[in-house]
């Protein structure tokens, strides 16, 4: 056997030069202070209880409005993170005014908050508000993961509030063979983990998602950083990302109950059984316009799980739009985040 041979001095040298430059990304993550995202400027329009609607940028809007309903799972500043790494930012630059519903988070008293509280009080509270604000009898509702499948509901549940439904990386169906993230939700006992908890802990559904791929969001992402440490650029998004990884909300007990038997269990939007606070939610009631943006390389919600929406509603004006990126990288990155605001935008556009 051929033994590999090791020249001391290269060695030496490539330790050096790494010693450098991880000396170099302390420095600059010393003098960098604290980690802040969101780069648009946002004033806050609107509150019921912990749930705040912010209207986007600087000038009031001129246009229809766009309202964006974000997961419970994470922070929605993720689409915001940098101005030139924001879809928000770029829907402003393609002249579409921008609202987003901020959640919050549930503290104790929110143990038994339904997923009716949450479509029914705090998301139509918001739509009710636009519309008096702006005169018009339906928004337009971009549903981002999670947020998809609040959006879909609402838009079946109050079809004369939404004009335009975009979906963003949405799961339809969630009994997709390729659904790693479906197939270990299934496994837990939610319903032991709830009664024990309360409200089910932000870090510990943050370890699941984690797991899915644990060398890419493990280990391998900053022996992958170790390279750039001396770039203070990417050193500052880095830092950003990694603040919003492990950003994660408490979930209320019993709503994350409700969404797992509901979804992941019993795959109630496919089946056309699905009921929320004792109204019947189907997707066939979804007559209005429907735009569905996927990713590609998306290992949360595989295109499976998405591309079926089409043939769930009753919308005659449906496109599917397909983007070369993974779950977070249609977000955050430079060319995909203007890219798919150039397409709702567009798309918007041409129904209004």
């Amino acid at each position: 056997m051929t033994r590999a041979r090791i020249d001391p001095q290269r060695f030496f040298d490539e330790l050096i030069a790494l010693s450098e430059k991880l000396g170099s990304g302390f420095r600059l993550a010393a003098s960098g202070g604290t980690v802040t995202a969101g780069a648009t400027p946002r004033e806050a329009v609107w509150r019921h209880g912990r749930t705040t609607l912010y209207r986007y940028g600087e000038r009031a809007p001129t246009g229809p409005a766009l309202l964006i309903v974000y997961s419970l799972v994470n922070r929605p500043y993720i689409l915001d993170l940098e101005s030139d790494r924001s879809i928000v930012a770029a829907l402003l630059e393609a002249g579409v005014p921008v609202y987003l519903l901020e959640w919050g988070a549930p503290g104790a008293a929110d143990r038994f908050t339904g997923l009716d509280d949450y479509l029914f009080n705090d998301l139509d509270g918001a739509v009710e508000w636009m519309l008096d604000d702006q005169g018009t009898n339906g928004v337009d509702l971009l549903g981002v993961c999670q947020g998809g499948v609040f959006a879909l509901c609402y838009a079946a549940a109050r079809p004369g509030r939404v004009a335009n439904l975009v979906t963003m990386v949405t799961p339809v169906d969630f009994h997709t063979p390729d659904n790693v993230l479906a197939r270990w939700v299934r496994s837990l006992d939610v319903e032991e983990m709830v009664n024990t908890l309360g409200n089910v802990p932000g870090e510990l559904l943050n370890f699941g998602f984690l797991s899915l791929r644990p060398f890419a969001l493990g280990a391998g992402k900053y022996v992958e950083m170790i390279d750039h440490a001396d770039d203070a650029e990417r050193l500052a998004t880095f830092l950003r990302m990694e603040k919003w990884i492990h950003d994660n909300p408490d979930q209320a007990g019993a709503a994350f109950a409700e969404f797992v038997r509901a979804f992941f269990v019993d795959n109630r939007l496919v089946a056309g059984t699905l009921e929320i606070g004792g109204q019947a939610v189907s997707l066939a009631s979804i007559t209005q316009p429907v735009l569905n943006v996927i990713a590609a390389r998306d290992h949360l919600v595989p295109p499976s799980a998405s591309r079926p929406l089409g043939e769930l509603i009753g919308s005659k004006d449906y496109r599917l739009h397909e983007e070369d990126a993974g779950h977070i990288g249609l977000f955050v990155g430079r060319e995909t985040s203007r890219t798919v605001a150039s397409t709702i935008a567009d798309w918007l556009a041409e129904r209004h």
